[in-house]
């Protein structure tokens, strides 16, 4: 069992910053990826950045691209996603996940859910 937690979402303007963490307790070894979703209103959940536990790859939509980061500390099982340039459209829950790939793209083939963090990007 892995037990996830975000954290640092909240309420910025277009054009700031954030920085998510997700803090990664229990089984952390049995999962090879992180990953964070984000979900709007009335929209399907969709990856945003993932990331490899052991070596640091990372995977962008090209939506993504430019503007979120993902990174990772180890020693403390905690990953974070830097986003910058926020635009309203950026508003959402963002999630992290857990599980065994970076290449899983859909929401069913990650393993572990933290309860998610909301953002809002106001005009």
């Amino acid at each position: 069992q892995v037990q996830l937690t975000e954290s640092g979402g909240g309420l910025v303007q277009a054009g700031g910053s954030l920085r998510l963490s997700c803090a990664a307790s229990g089984r952390t070894f049995s999962s090879n990826a992180m990953a964070w979703f984000h979900q709007a209103p009335g929209k399907e959940r969709e990856v945003v950045a993932a990331i490899t536990w052991s070596n640091g790859r990372a995977y962008y939509p090209d939506s993504a691209k430019g503007r979120f980061t993902i990174s990772k500390d180890n020693a403390k099982n905690t990953g974070y996603l830097q986003v910058d340039s926020l635009k309203p459209e950026d508003t959402a829950v963002y999630y992290c996940a857990a599980g065994g790939s970076i290449y899983y793209t859909l929401p069913k083939f990650w393993d572990y859910w933290g309860q998610g963090t909301q953002v809002t990007v106001s005009s």
